[in-house]
């Protein structure tokens, strides 16, 4: 059976949470969400992780999180950096915002030669998400254009204080991905589910709706395609200092294209996740709970 991979999406700003929460204490005994990620994903046949990091952080990185995973996992390092971008491309002026999702994943390349999950450093997936998609990526060939994701419900990922971005699915019968939307701005507030579209009107969600927390089951084949979507997003975007290329619609693109696949994997794993300070007491408590009921072992790590 091919090797699975872990790629941990880590080189976020967390610039809404005031921090580097990748390396908060979130469990009883200070685990930190990574900590569950590689945890889950150990118990569910992946053997190896790659953390996507900067370099400014690599040092405390190293030190306080990829330490912990010495003997337990093979642990190798990639790196997100502003400047690494398609061959013939450059930083445009006053560019300092990352360039997003897909160009994360796309930076990892050189680290994955087979089958990985891509998933969130600051998120908490559950074990169950973990075993759907590494029976996907066990079954399928190592290189081909046949992706999943872990499809969440909308109204079990939202947050009370504030506004979050998810990417809306529009499933297949088949159970394929036929589209997907990326909405910013989704509130959840006095009983409704809501985003404020551009034009001030408002978009109402039934909360039902099937919804990517970049959970994603991809191969290697994956990295041309997404080498072609940054080409196409730096070509007409590049100039909004702000854009970003997200993972969940160059995938929807390449769906649309007929390039690939996608396979909406449902999943009753509780997700829960930090991107505002006032989210930890909820993610805290929500922890303890799961290691008082005996999901998890306490320490986690023992």
């Amino acid at each position: 059976m091919a090797t699975l991979s872990l790629l941990v999406l880590a080189a976020g700003m967390g610039s809404r949470y005031g921090g580097l929460k990748q390396l908060d204490p979130m469990g009883p005994s200070g685990e930190t969400l990574l900590d569950y990620s590689v945890f889950d994903a150990l118990q569910s046949g992946f053997e190896r992780v790659v953390f996507l990091i900067r370099k400014d952080i690599e040092e405390e990185f190293r030190a306080k999180v990829g330490a912990r995973y010495e003997g337990r996992i093979a642990v190798e390092y990639a790196f997100q950096e502003l400047n690494a971008l398609p061959e013939g491309y450059s930083v445009p002026e006053g560019r300092q915002k990352p360039w997003g999702t897909a160009h994360a994943i796309w930076c990892a390349r050189h680290a994955l030669a087979g089958p990985f999950a891509a998933i969130n450093a600051d998120d908490f997936y559950g074990r169950q998400a973990y075993e759907v998609l590494g029976r996907f990526l066990q079954a399928g060939p190592v290189d081909g254009t046949r992706f999943a994701m872990a499809g969440y419900r909308l109204d079990k990922t939202l947050s009370e204080n504030g506004s979050v971005a998810r990417g809306v699915c529009q499933v297949e019968e088949s159970g394929l991905l036929r589209s997907i939307r990326e909405c910013t701005g989704i509130e959840h507030r006095d009983g409704r589910i809501f985003q404020k579209t551009d034009d001030g009107t408002e978009q109402t969600f039934r909360g039902e709706e099937s919804v990517s927390m970049n959970f994603w089951g991809l191969t290697p084949a994956v990295f041309p395609l997404l080498d072609q979507e940054l080409r196409t997003f730096l070509q007409s975007q590049s100039g909004d200092l702000k854009a970003e290329c997200y993972i969940p619609m160059a995938i929807g693109a390449m769906i649309t294209r007929g390039e690939a696949t996608l396979a909406v994997l449902p999943t009753d794993s509780t997700w829960f996740g930090v991107t505002y300070r006032e989210d930890k007491p909820r993610v805290t408590e929500s922890l303890a709970r799961l290691h008082a009921e005996g999901t998890y072992p306490s320490p986690l790590w023992q």
